[in-house]
């Protein structure tokens, strides 16, 4: 008899089964295969943002570059204020003081530690393009020199390269583009990351990619640009006797302004459920940090040689 009550087959092993055999076995059928030759594709479940989310980012921390060292950063939102740059890796509070450390909770980022023994670092604090503090610690100087080291790294490759606020392409010197233009916005000002025409729609499409409407070529009014004294805005200090280019949005409704601070197309404006994949490129525009930037002509005048006997052409 074999081990399990049937009869033992003379060469067989100990459970009864011939050697280079495998017993049949009885498998339940899937329910997914029934009726059909291939498998039924899954669904798809989009992320979406919860109704008491502060935040409307389906990331909370949005990978960027340093614009001044190149040295990669994390951006997260704050509760009131505008969004902070981080360093993209934890360091021990050992390391940092008190004063400098930072922590992430439920996607936003709160300058101070959170009790832990790791804390986060805002990014302006080593970044290798600013002056250094006298009374930094030793571990924040070493990666201070860390990220100096991978800046000069990639201005040998040519994977960076620093551009001078000053410094623009001959086409945009010509026609008095600025590559970071100054908007209002229920009248507030705003600095922009980039051109006007280039400005685009941060929501998620259905396709969980950006959109890529543009704020501008969506077919719905746009603004007006002005020439306005860099006069004192809520607080901010004034440059003397200076002018500057603005492109004005305060004649638009309200809902349409709030569409233009939220920097969303008019299709995903009016969904609710659909989610952000980038920042806003809003920036509180403050007259002595972003003297820069200010452009004392309209970009809406194309200004041609004189050896051509045109001085000044419309454009656009």
């Amino acid at each position: 008899m074999g081990p399990f009550g049937g009869p033992h087959r003379p060469g067989s092993g100990p459970c009864g089964v011939l050697p280079g055999t495998f017993p049949r076995m009885h498998l339940s059928p899937d329910p997914r295969y029934l009726g059909s030759s291939s498998p039924r594709p899954r669904q798809r479940r989009s992320s979406r943002v919860a109704t008491d989310s502060p935040t409307r980012l389906l990331r909370c921390a949005q990978r960027a570059r340093c614009r001044e060292c190149g040295n990669p950063v994390e951006w997260y939102h704050r509760v009131t204020e505008r969004p902070v740059r981080l360093h993209p890796r934890e360091l021990s509070v050992d390391e940092v003081p008190a004063a400098y450390r930072w922590h992430v909770s439920s996607g936003l980022a709160y300058a101070a530690g959170d009790g832990s023994a790791w804390c986060r670092l805002a990014h302006a604090v080593v970044c290798p393009a600013h002056d250094a503090t006298s009374t930094m610690a030793p571990a924040l100087t070493r990666l201070r020199r860390a990220l100096a080291v991978n800046t000069r790294r990639l201005r040998d490759v040519g994977a960076f390269i620093p551009t001078a606020p000053t410094d623009r392409p001959a086409e945009q010197a010509d026609t008095c583009r600025p590559a970071r233009p100054i908007v209002q916005i229920l009248y507030v000002r705003y600095l922009a990351a980039r051109p006007m025409d280039e400005i685009q729609c941060v929501a998620q499409t259905r396709h969980r990619v950006r959109c890529e409407r543009k704020m501008l070529a969506s077919g719905s009014p746009g603004g007006v640009w002005k020439l306005v004294p860099a006069a004192a805005i809520q607080g901010q200090l004034a440059l003397p006797s200076q002018a500057m280019a603005l492109y004005d949005l305060s004649s638009l409704p309200y809902a349409e302004q709030l569409r233009w601070r939220a920097q969303r197309c008019p299709q995903h404006a009016a969904v609710l459920a659909a989610g952000d994949l980038a920042l806003a490129d809003w920036e509180p525009f403050d007259p002595l940090l972003h003297h820069d930037h200010v452009r004392p002509r309209l970009p809406t005048h194309v200004r041609r040689s004189r050896s051509h006997g045109d001085v000044w052409k419309a454009g656009r």
